[in-house]
Parts: structure tokens; sequence; C-alpha cells
């Protein structure tokens, strides 16, 4: 055990900073903080109304109001919070996941709101109460009003950006566009082993082939290789190699879909297989630019926008039909559907708290890279550090003596969800 008798020992400055805020942070607290003035103002206006006239009904929605404002506060004080601590040295990773905890509290209170809807409706159910609609149905269009212009300050804050960030650092940022390759595929033939994938990165895509052989295994140019797909209909498309330097490549492209069946020819015929791809929907990378700070602060509106509707139908019910009931049935409805956006919002944001794996068909594209090699996955593990940006901490064994740690960081940059990369590569025995 080292002592440092009594001498504070100095704090390591890491080479590279730890900001991993979404692109749209800043843009997206100034939305929050536009949603927040207009319900203030709204908020005051009702309540002072509803002193001024003696409703009571609209002193209840200022003062509804202003539970709506509470919850864009907790989006915008996350929002400044994450800014404002982004290169404190105490965030090992960064305030990218500021966001998400704001989140995952706004579901626990949406939650909340759902159970407290729904008692009321069940409540009101069992012991109906007079209604004034005409005033009720004025209150409820003010509120769906109110909510769908906070929609549209809000609009736009949580789609996927599916790009790479140019920001580099010595632990492998990414900051090449998007690739895509589609798990590596062993073959093993009389003149070694073939790894194939299908390459994209930022270009469209292409066939890639890494040889292994031994000192025994018979010459083979990428001349010799041939690979023909057969797609539905019988058409055929045959695609001839070139060297790329660490792997052979094909002339042209790969069109769409990816779904066929691949004949792999070598050495003039002495060796041919066939594969069978399929296309894999859904696979782009991308779920983790979600703004979930943002997507919570829409949701709060989204659910009283809905409240609002439904309110307005059971009302219309009650005053033109006589189906009173119809009032605290939509409450119910409302109370379910608020919940079950909660229950969406809790799972997401908790599964990043808890740092579970965000892409797993990014850490099947980082394990056929590192197959492609010739080398083996030990252990990878794959977090969300903030909105757009992932970390990595990816083991690998290794038989060859160049492929070590700066090697796989400049292998990954292709990469582009990528911000924070750390790789260990250990040494195989040979056999």
């Amino acid at each position: 055990m080292n002592a440092s008798h009594g001498r504070a020992l100095p704090i390591p400055v890491p080479e590279h900073d730890h900001v991993f805020l979404g692109e749209g942070h800043d843009r997206n607290a100034r939305k929050t903080w536009s949603v927040i003035v207009l319900c203030t103002i709204v908020m005051v206006v009702e309540i002072t109304g509803g002193v001024h006239y003696g409703s009571l009904a609209l002193i209840a929605d200022g003062m509804h109001m202003s539970t709506h404002a509470a919850a864009m506060l907790i989006a915008a004080t996350a929002y400044r919070y994450a800014r404002k601590h982004a290169r404190d040295a105490r965030f090992s990773f960064g305030t990218g996941k500021v966001g998400d905890l704001a989140g995952f509290s706004s579901a626990i209170i949406l939650a909340m709101i759902a159970l407290l809807i729904g008692y009321e409706a069940i409540d009101r159910l069992l012991h109906p109460v007079r209604i004034d609609f005409n005033q009720a149905i004025a209150i409820a269009f003010l509120g769906l009003g109110v909510n769908v212009i906070s929609a549209w300050l809000l609009s736009g804050g949580d789609h996927a950006h599916h790009h790479g960030h140019g920001h580099h650092h010595g632990h492998g940022h990414g900051g090449a566009a998007h690739e895509h390759t589609d798990e590596a595929r062993a073959i093993d033939t009389p003149f070694g082993r073939l790894q194939l994938s299908i390459f994209e990165d930022g270009v469209p895509p292409r066939f890639q082939v890494r040889r292994f052989q031994d000192a025994a295994t018979p010459a083979l140019g990428p001349g010799e290789l041939v690979l023909t797909t057969l797609r539905e209909g019988g058409v055929q498309q045959r695609f001839a190699l070139r060297d790329a330097g660490d792997c052979w490549e094909s002339v042209d492209e790969i069109p769409e879909p990816h779904a066929f069946e691949l004949r792999v020819e070598a050495g003039a015929g002495a060796f041919v297989t066939t594969l069978h791809y399929e296309e894999e929907p859904g696979h782009a990378h991308g779920d983790h630019h979600r703004d979930h700070n943002m997507r919570a602060a829409f949701v709060h509106v989204a659910a009283d926008a809905a409240v609002s509707i439904l309110a307005i139908l059971g009302l219309a019910a009650g005053k033109y039909f006589g189906l009173y009931f119809m009032d605290p049935v939509m409450g119910i409805v409302g109370a379910l559907v608020i919940a079950n956006w909660s229950f969406g919002l809790l799972r997401d944001t908790g599964a990043i708290l808890l740092d579970m794996n965000p892409d797993r068909s990014l850490s099947r594209d980082i394990s056929a890279l590192v197959a492609a090699q010739g080398d083996q996955l030990r252990d990878l593990h794959l977090w969300r550090l903030g909105p757009g940006h992932l970390g990595a901490i990816v083991a690998v064994r290794s038989r060859d003596a160049a492929h070590d740690a700066s090697y796989y960081q400049r292998l990954f940059d292709r990469f582009g969800d990528l911000s924070h990369v750390t790789v260990e590569v250990t040494s195989a025995s040979p056999a």
C-alpha cells in the first residue's frame, strides 16, 4: 500500500473532455423555457379571471396549469444543470444522463397524475356531481389550445439523428459516418479461412473478404474468388473483387434489399458454397439519439392534450345526449393512456440509468469487426453516455502483435456513435 504522508496527491488531468450532451441540447432548453413562459401567462390569466368572475373551474384549471409549468421546469433545470457541469471532473462520464434522470422523474410524476385522474374519475362515476357543461367545455378547449401551442414549441426535439459527431480524442471518439458491418460469415476453404461481411461506411454497401492462411495453404488472389447473388425471380449479379489493402472488396455496390442467396466460388470452381442472407429490419443504430428529457416534456403536453380531447368528448356527450357518465369514463380512458406513456418512459429511461446495452446491433457489428481481423472478442460493454453518445469497453485477444489498442481505436473510429472507447488487447498464446 502506498501512503501519501499528509501530501495531497495530484489529480490527473484527462487528455480529453467528457461533454456528451445531445446535439440539440441548448435548442431544446430554450423550447422548454418558452413553454414555461406560456403556461405561466395562462396560469396567471386563469386564476385572475377565476377570482374576478368567481369561477372555481377557472381557478382549478389555472392551478393545473401551474403543475404543467412545474413539469416543464424539471426539464429546463436538467438542461441547465447538464450544461453548467458538463466539464465538471466529478462526473466520470459527463452529465449526458442528467436528462434521462429528469425523464425518469417526470415519468413517475406522470404515473402519479394517471392514478389521481383514475381515482377521481371512478369517484365521479360512483358519486356523480353537477357539471356546468358550457364553462367546462370552454376551459377544456382553452387547455387544448395551450397544449397544441406547447407541442408545437417542443416539436422536433426528439428525433433520432443518424450521423457521426465530429469530435475526436485519444480514447477513440467516433467522427466518421455511420457504418454497418453485417455479421461476418466464416468460410473454411482449401485456400484458408475466409471472413465475408457487408460493409457500409458512408458509401453504398460492398462485400469485404479477409483471408487467413498458413504456410501450407495454396495461394489465392482476389481474381480467383467470385461472389454471385441470386435473388427472387432468378436475377443474378456477379461481383468481382479488388485488393483494398487489409481486405478484398467488391468493385460493385450491393443493391437493396440485402436478401439473397450468395454463391461463393474459389479457385476456378475448386471450392463452391452458398450462403443465405435475409434483410434485418430496423438495423440502423439510432434509438440512443433520443433526448428523453425533451421526450418527457412532450409526453406531459401530449398527455394534457389527450385528457382535454377526452374531456371535450365526455362533456359533449353529457350536454347533448344526456350521457353524464361519459365524463368520468373518458377520465378513466385518459388515465390509462397516460399510464401507458408513463410506463414506456420509465422503461426506456430506467434502462439507460442502469446502463443496459442501448444498441445490440452495434454490439454485433463490433464483434463482427473484431472477428474479421482474426481476433477474439473477450469482453464488450456498451452503454449510453448521453443523447447520440455511446461508451464502450472492448477487450480483445489477438495473435497479431500489430493489433494493439491504437489499431482497434482507429478501427472503431468508423462507428460514429461511439464517443468514448477504451480498448484492452492481450496476446493469445500460439497453438
